[in-house]
């Protein structure tokens, strides 16, 4: 009976019924062209199929020869076939393409590829000059070489352009992956054919935004703060914004940030010393006091990048400034003069301007959303009023206010002969000490060279100029960029460079203000209670840990990258 039954097995086995295209898997098998790494996450799903998925040699328990040996190369070989003729998923594909260049017309776009089968997309889609078909065109390129090539579709053989292309081999490269660029014309059909090209390839998808970056962090090639100064080193508009985001970008902020961390871990350490060994002979005395008296200075480093009134997130996103007054003061003409062009419409009909307009400027290297508001009066109008309410929530709401005032209106002589400034009483709630006074019209003045008295209103910077003859507007240009640049300490009192800030981010202000209330825990625990005040401590350094990503935080991950363009 026991025979019988093996008889069966070699016969089904042999029997091409039973086994359809086995011819076709020993081919496939013969093929150079699949790389290891291509195939073998195919053979990871084939081996969770079921064990009647080989034939019914697994049935029977015996191979076609009857060779335990045998039976494994065939299971093998079966097990190959079936991982060709798999439809891979997203999630299986592990090499990603994008276009890294911004779309449109221009003399080069790159296409980055990377992932572990970028070698088996060179070998498929680059044909290098003066080579062939054959072994000649798998030969693997020399890494960190740009060669003169041409781009190919991997199914007909079409040649879609003529440009460049470059392997850079793991882990020496952005991604620390196999990484391949191509080199191409920038017009639509050329990056289009490319790109469907790539999606013809079963092991490739198109990456998703950011993706390129997310793997140079996974890699170790960046951490957080890296990712996000990279982030803004592209977004960058100013020579502030970009020297700031260069810096964090390079790892800056990254050692800084570390230093804090470390030295609460020294701290950490002290403390928890004293849990293991006590007071006495192994641990001198003062262990504790020391650690606590870290600690406090630790605290006060940690609030006065606190206490920076927002300057990183400012310099980083831009800070708003209004420019308000009554009507035909001049707003909308100070704001065609920073923008050096028409933008806002001017007329000597008062409340031409009835809603908000905003631009983007570059004001002393600071990143400046001006803001030209309806001039502040009161009307029957209806559509005005809404735009005198909309002026005065925004000028509320702003950084930095600046006032224009018509300097006839309100410069007013004294008794003693002195000038000051009276402004409208309607404007009186909205002028502060902070706020920066721009007196136009000075053309129309009796006297040149005229200021008022800061008796008349205490202010921090004011300024005359005529708009229409552009008499002042160098000077003021100048004033309002010192202004600006000390108020959020980018300049110091002797005109230097102050020093950068730490806190960019909202996220990083969250992080060390979590920091700071655990070392104020800290603080306040007694000395009897050391494994509490070591906890403290702990948590200290996870909070700092988490801006650069040090303590793996997957929620904060998906904001951080979801923001950057597909091709980075």
């Amino acid at each position: 009976m026991h025979g019988r039954i093996v008889r069966r097995a070699r016969t089904a086995c042999s029997s091409s019924p039973y086994i359809p295209g086995l011819k076709t898997a020993s081919r496939l098998l013969s093929r150079n062209s699949r790389t290891k790494n291509s195939t073998e996450h195919r053979l990871a799903k084939t081996a969770l199929r079921p064990s009647f998925a080989l034939g019914p040699c697994r049935l029977y328990g015996t191979s076609p020869s009857g060779s335990g040996r045998d039976a494994e190369g065939f299971s093998a070989r079966c097990a190959e076939r079936d991982a060709d003729q798999l439809v891979l998923s997203d999630a299986q594909k592990k090499t990603i393409y994008a276009l890294s260049t911004a779309p449109g017309k221009a003399g080069v776009a790159v296409v980055r590829i990377s992932g572990p089968d970028s070698l088996e997309v060179w070998r498929r889609v680059v044909q290098t000059r003066g080579h062939g078909k054959g072994k000649s065109r798998e030969r693997a390129p020399e890494p960190w070489k740009m060669y003169r090539c041409r781009v190919i579709h991997p199914a007909t053989g079409e040649v879609l352009d003529d440009g460049l292309a470059v392997f850079f081999k793991a882990p020496r490269s952005f991604t620390t992956e196999d990484v391949l660029e191509l080199h191409v014309h920038s017009g639509r059909a050329i990056i289009s054919s490319v790109l469907s090209a790539l999606a013809c390839l079963p092991f490739c998808r198109q990456a998703e935004p950011g993706e390129f970056t997310r793997r140079a962090f996974e890699g170790g090639r960046l951490d957080l703060t890296q990712v996000e100064g990279l982030r803004d080193l592209i977004d960058a508009e100013t020579e502030t914004q970009r020297k700031l985001a260069l810096r964090t970008a390079e790892g800056a902020t990254r050692a800084r940030l570390e230093r804090l961390r470390n030295e609460i871990i020294q701290c950490m350490a002290l403390v928890e010393a004293l849990i293991d060994f006590g007071e006495g002979e192994d641990i001198e005395e003062g262990v504790y006091d020391q650690a606590r008296e870290r600690v406090q200075k630790l605290h006060s480093t940690i609030f006065h990048h606190l206490s920076d009134n927002r300057r990183g997130e400012i310099m980083r996103s831009g800070l708003r400034l209004a420019i308000f007054g009554p009507p035909n003061a001049g707003k909308s003409s100070l704001l065609n003069f920073l923008a050096q062009r028409e933008a806002a419409i001017v007329t000597p009909i008062p409340g031409t301007t009835r809603d908000v307009l905003e631009m983007s400027l570059d004001i002393g290297g600071l990143p400046v959303i001006v803001a030209d508001t309806a001039g502040l009066r009161k009307t029957d109008d209806a559509v005005e009023k809404i735009g005198v309410e909309r002026a005065r929530r925004l000028v509320e709401s702003s950084d930095i206010q600046l006032c224009v005032l018509p300097a006839p209106d309100v410069l007013v002589q004294s008794s003693q002969g002195d000038w000051v400034l009276r402004p409208p009483s309607s404007l009186a709630p909205l002028i502060t000490d902070d706020t920066l006074i721009l007196l136009n019209k000075s053309d129309l003045l009796p006297h040149d060279g005229v200021l008022p008295s800061e008796r008349g209103l205490p202010f921090q910077a004011i300024w005359q100029v005529s708009l229409t003859t552009g008499e002042g507007t160098l000077d003021f240009m100048k004033g309002l960029s010192k202004t600006l640049q000390r108020r959020y300490h980018l300049l110091s009192a002797d005109g230097s460079r102050a020093e950068e800030p730490l806190i960019t981010h909202a996220r990083h202000r969250a992080h060390l203000e979590n920091a700071l209330q655990f070392l104020d825990a800290f603080l306040d625990t007694p000395p009897e209670d050391v494994v509490l005040a070591a906890e403290e401590l702990r948590y200290a350094a996870q909070a700092i840990g988490k801006i650069s990503g040090l303590i793996d935080v997957e929620d904060i991950l998906d904001a951080v990258f979801r923001d950057f363009c597909i091709g980075k």
